[in-house]
């Protein structure tokens, strides 16, 4: 039994929130783009493609859903996120002028985390659908299920690249995860 609507509370934090997951939606964006470029013309270019058009499509709905309830957007934030992503290809990891393999392994553990934040975040916003109509819970569940929908496939792909990377079995983790 679902219990009536009682309106929004802590509208400012709210705010803060949604400016804090639209600005690492930037971070995402800016780093599938550059994923892209990595692995053009092999089997993973298709569905990067994919994940990066539903992240404008996620970020879209990030920026509406502020609109619909009259909330400012917080363009440093994104400008920070932005920034942050291009100073994190000037980490070391083992090689100084060229790219890392292990670089591979860390962009795809970085995104399915990244999405599994992305999705607790749509689900929250789902609760608040309750208190305030002026949000679409239809739309939100949606958004659930796309999250879900990339992290399966990242999670696969993680795996994959791991054990391509260090010897193994990608497939030996689905009875310990439970998936």
């Amino acid at each position: 039994m679902s219990r009536p609507p009682t309106g929004l509370h802590n509208v400012d934090l709210l705010a803060v929130y949604l400016n804090d997951h639209l600005a690492a939606s930037i971070g995402g964006i800016e780093l599938v783009r550059r994923m892209i470029g990595v692995h053009g013309g092999t089997q993973y270019e298709p569905p990067l493609q994919q994940l990066l058009t539903e992240l404008h499509e996620e970020n879209a709905a990030l920026r509406a859903i502020m609109v619909d309830l009259g909330l400012p957007v917080q363009r440093h934030k994104q400008v920070a996120l932005w920034l942050g992503e291009k100073v994190s290809r000037l980490k070391l990891n083992g090689r100084l002028l060229s790219r890392s393999p292990l670089s591979d392994l860390v962009e795809f553990e970085f995104l399915a985390s990244a999405v599994r934040a992305k999705r607790s975040g749509f689900e929250s916003l789902r609760e608040v659908a309750d208190a305030d109509h002026r949000l679409d819970a239809d739309r939100l569940d949606q958004l659930v299920e796309q999250a879900n929908r990339q992290h399966a496939w990242l999670t696969t792909t993680r795996r994959e690249v791991a054990a391509r990377l260090f010897g193994g079995n990608a497939h030996a983790p689905d009875a310990a995860a439970g998936d």
